[in-house]
């Protein structure tokens, strides 16, 4: 499997959005423990490992374009360093922007809880910058409000299920983990680099501990 660098996103628009009641950018998902709740796009029940731990949750406007909640997990050891995340995302452009649609083009694809998810790879770096106003900058800044330090490496795997063919509401899981399991850096990692050669069975082992880890309960399931 090829380890493919995070989504690139529209450069951010200036752009204040109604969505209706003043309270619409309020996190709407329920949370107890390690338990997501969503009644709905999509109503379904997300399970994480019951050593994680809550970080919070982010609403907002992304790029004037969409509806985009998060929710972030962590496992930490005891001096705050992130040894996993855990990052739930439901996302839905805005009915002001008819003509957009999610494109994912991933020919590798996973089942969790009866849905279909398409599954990328890759491996980030703290000194890889983030675009301004992104998903990842917003829960990054999270992460740190709490006092939680991520890895130097991180190797992620996302997690995109598609609601309806419009494909334009999706569910994002991404699941990461320190990379320094693995003996090597995020540039050793990547194409190009030394370990390159090793990354495809690395991938398919975060893949097989993601589907471990996160159990989910569609509606009528």
């Amino acid at each position: 499997m090829k380890a493919t660098k995070p989504p690139t996103l529209l450069a951010p628009i200036t752009l204040l959005v109604a969505l209706g009641a003043p309270n619409a950018l309020t996190p709407e998902r329920q949370v107890a423990g390690n338990v997501i709740t969503s009644k709905r796009d999509p109503e379904v029940r997300i399970e994480l490992p019951a050593s994680v731990q809550y970080v919070g949750a982010d609403r907002w406007v992304l790029y004037g374009i969409a509806d985009c909640e998060l929710h972030a997990f962590v496992e930490a050891n005891e001096h705050r360093d992130v040894q996993r995340l855990y990052w739930v995302q439901f996302e839905s452009y805005l009915p002001t922007r008819p003509e957009l649609s999610h494109k994912y083009d991933s020919v590798k694809h996973t089942s969790i809880g009866g849905l279909d998810f398409y599954v990328d790879t890759w491996v980030v770096s703290t000194r890889d910058r983030d675009r301004a106003g992104s998903d990842s900058e917003h829960i990054k800044a999270l992460i740190r409000a709490k006092g939680f330090k991520l890895p130097s490496a991180s190797l992620s795997v996302r997690l995109v299920h598609l609601l309806d063919e419009a494909k334009r509401r999706e569910l994002m899981i991404i699941y990461s983990e320190d990379a320094s399991a693995t003996g090597f850096t995020a540039d050793e990692l990547r194409e190009g680099g030394k370990a390159y050669d090793r990354w495809s069975a690395i991938a398919d082992g975060l893949l097989e501990r993601a589907g471990r880890r996160v159990s989910l309960i569609a509606a009528g399931q």
